[in-house]
């Protein structure tokens, strides 16, 4: 295993991992928001930020697959991991900016 394939996978996984806690919210705030009375707008925000959340679990795995693969796909995933962490941590900060409560 060579240093850039090492690298692919721990950014891929890094990925994976804002991506999933990225779902992980949105699925406990349609949680809270199915609980409340009042909570019919949240719940609609949060099924149109579904596809979002979708779109950055599914590149994180896609470039978690690509890095096992060669030196090409390993810089391929890397790039693929680098984009969906950006996309998946800036759209769970977004939503966690929009609904943070308290002070």
């Amino acid at each position: 295993m060579d240093i850039l394939n090492i690298i692919a996978v721990v950014v891929s996984i890094a990925s994976l991992l804002a991506a999933l806690a990225h779902a992980g919210y949105l699925a406990m705030l349609n949680s809270a928001a199915n609980k409340r009375a009042g909570g019919g707008p949240i719940a609609d925000y949060v099924r149109s930020r579904w596809p979002i959340a979708g779109g950055g679990v599914a590149g994180a795995v896609v470039a978690l697959l690509f890095s096992t693969g060669g030196t090409v796909m390993d810089i391929l995933a890397v790039l693929l991991a680098v984009g969906s962490g950006a996309v998946a941590t800036k759209a769970l900060q977004s939503t966690q900016a929009r609904y943070r409560s308290g002070g």
